[in-house]
């Protein structure tokens, strides 16, 4: 079992949101001993923003500027399950994470993401939390994914946070050994499926490398 976490924390190793990932990784390996967890620092990388100049759709993933962020593209195509991991803030993942999710729009085109499994955790000093599980699980759905959930609260309640993360990774490690299935999550990717036929089709001279991902999935 493959389990890649991802902190968008600009804080490393020394944040809290990850102190938080740590647990549900605990959770992880006491459910599931000998799995392979790779971890990813978003803040330690060099990343540049999205300029929506359409190279990775026309040759899949192929992007024009020369940064960190195709390993860490990679990595998410290889791994049975992410945890994405951020602070809070302004109501939001970090921008750290937002780049990342932004540079990888052909993940959502072509659900790359299909048959993995995904989890969120956010911690803020005091304010609004939720919005950001909820922006994670729509992006990892979107991707074909499965949201098996998330864990989100103040630093104020960050000790019950660590035990519920804990349980949430031995919930992820379940869902992965077991291939559980979220019928309206299934439902929900289908639709975008059926959806997004019809748009790379209706490209396929122009995103050629997407279509041709479509065409060796057998989904068009």
């Amino acid at each position: 079992m493959k389990i890649l976490c991802i902190s968008g924390s600009p804080r490393g190793e020394h944040s809290n949101t990850f102190s938080l990932a740590k647990e549900a990784v605990a959770g992880i390996t006491t459910a599931e001993p000998g799995v392979s967890v790779e971890y990813i620092h978003l803040g330690s990388l060099r990343m540049e923003f999205c300029t929506g100049c359409g190279s990775c759709h026309r040759k899949l993933l192929f992007c024009p500027l020369k940064d960190d962020i195709a390993p860490v593209l990679h990595s998410m195509r290889k791994a049975e399950a992410i945890i994405f991991a951020s602070p809070v803030y302004i109501n939001h993942v970090t921008a750290q994470l937002k780049v990342l999710l932004d540079r990888s729009s052909p993940f959502i085109h072509c659900q790359m993401l299909t048959g993995k499994y995904g989890a969120a955790l956010a911690t803020s000093g005091g304010g609004p939390h939720a919005m950001v599980l909820d922006y994670l699980k729509e992006y990892l759905v979107s991707c074909g994914a499965q949201y098996v959930g998330g864990v989100s609260g103040p630093m104020s309640c960050f000790n019950a946070m660590k035990e519920e993360a804990k349980a949430l990774g031995v919930d992820l490690a379940k869902a992965v050994k077991e291939n559980i299935a979220y019928p309206d999550q299934l439902s929900t990717i289908e639709k975008q499926r059926e959806f997004f036929k019809g748009v790379i089709s209706s490209r396929k001279e122009e995103w050629k490398g997407e279509y041709e991902y479509w065409k060796e999935k057998g989904w068009i």
